[in-house]
């Protein structure tokens, strides 16, 4: 449900009824003190988005808030204390509650900020207009940036120069497509893209972690396509990832997705994006300190697509369960989405979604020999048993993967005899 603003307060907002928070607030409040709800709460609440977590700012200091949340028998955790934040968690509940800060200096990257109590001050010193709003604890919104104007429009704008916000923290050339993507409509604001286009270079001094953070959450976004077109385009996206992207297969991808519906995934969104080989799994790895498990996704899912390049139909049943049973069910099915995403096939092509609904529905596959079995036939422990081994793989593999008993020991037998033979 989408909340509403009336006579200046926020209704159908259920988070604002939320018992927890009430309590906290009332804790948190009076003798000189305020506290609000801001930032993404507020404004997923007027877009009608879910809202997942809930974030204060207050203008007592972090000492006074530890103090009054363990007085009121909540639990307090100095999470950020350096900047102002801590946790607090009520009834198991976390919420961060932050002093109020004004900016001292700015420097690309980092600022030095202090403490202060003016609410207006907090909020000009963010990045868009749609995450400075406030909500007082009678409901009431406050606005020092047009920021409902922006809601309605689904605008993403920065709080005043553009490019003196970015000139703050480059990392907001990111935040900027990434928000467009998730909460933005139409054109991207022109002041915002020339800014970001303008200060792109400094995109290399940022933090991977930063950057990949950033990147993933857009590659998730409902308007990917459309914005990672637009980086392209700027000449920001291929530098991020230190390759050329290949937008046209991230769109199709996307289409894939809903055809097989599947929920957006960002990495194999990323895959799309630019992975066609293993060696580009390996260098988003390093260029965007991706995790161990978000490499090796890609890495499988590449190994698995270099037998797929260039079909406008998947393999048959016979060749896919090879590749299944080479390279595994999960970098198959990637695969088989990437593969019909760069063909020319048309999205509901019914082969590809057959392949893909025969891959995900087929067991896994496994080798029903082991060394157990040789040596029960009087093998010796050794390398003998593997050469077997690989000879029984190969012979099982060449008859389509039998499961029945006969078959199987039909094949034990012909490899025990060829083995005693060549004695």
């Amino acid at each position: 449900m989408t909340a509403r603003i009336i006579d200046g307060h926020l209704i159908d907002a259920p988070f604002l009824d939320e018992p927890r928070l009430r309590r906290l607030m009332l804790a948190l409040n009076g003798d000189g003190e305020e506290t609000r709800i801001v930032g993404g709460a507020v404004r997923n609440a007027l877009l009608g988005e879910p809202v997942h977590e809930v974030d204060l700012a207050t203008t007592a200091l972090p000492e006074v808030t530890i103090a009054r949340a363990k007085a009121a028998g909540f639990k307090p955790i100095p999470t950020g204390i350096e900047h102002g934040t801590i946790t607090i968690v009520v009834d198991g509940v976390p919420f961060e509650a932050t002093t109020l800060r004004e900016d001292v200096e700015t420097h690309g990257r980092h600022a030095t900020v202090r403490f202060g109590r003016d609410f207006r001050m907090d909020a000009l010193r963010r990045d868009f207009t749609i995450n400075q709003m406030s909500v007082d604890a009678h409901g009431r919104v406050h606005d020092y940036a047009g920021g409902q104007a922006d809601v309605a429009a689904r605008r993403v704008r920065f709080i005043g120069d553009a490019a003196t916000r970015i000139a703050e923290d480059y990392l907001r050339i990111l935040r900027f497509f990434r928000f467009h993507a998730a909460y933005g409509q139409g054109e991207m604001d022109a002041h915002a893209l020339h800014a970001s286009i303008a200060a792109r270079g400094f995109l290399d001094g940022l933090s991977r972690e930063r950057v990949r953070a950033e990147l993933l959450k857009l590659l998730a976004a409902r308007h990917a396509r459309h914005v990672v077109e637009a980086m392209t385009h700027a000449g920001i996206l291929g530098p991020v990832l230190g390759g050329a992207p290949n937008s046209d297969r991230l769109a199709r991808l996307e289409s894939v997705e809903a055809e097989y519906d599947l929920a957006p995934d960002h990495v194999l969104r990323l895959a799309g994006l630019a992975v066609q080989t293993r060696e580009d799994a390996d260098r988003l790895r390093e260029r965007l300190r991706l995790s161990n498990a978000e490499h090796l996704r890609l890495a499988h899912a590449a190994n698995a697509l270099a037998p797929l390049h260039c079909c406008e139909a998947p393999p048959d049943a016979a060749r896919l369960r090879r590749l299944l049973y080479v390279h595994g069910r999960k970098p198959l099915l990637d695969a088989l989405v990437l593969a019909h995403a760069e063909s020319r096939a048309v999205i509901d092509d019914s082969r590809w979604c057959a392949g893909f609904a025969f891959v995900r529905d087929h067991a896994e596959l496994k080798l029903p020999f082991a060394g157990a079995d040789l040596i029960a036939q009087g093998f010796a422990r050794g390398r003998t048993i593997g050469a077997a081994l690989a000879e029984l793989e190969a012979a099982w593999m060449a008859a389509d993967f039998p499961s029945d008993a006969g078959a199987l020991e039909n094949m034990l037998e012909r490899v025990t005899k060829g083995a005693r033979g060549a004695d």
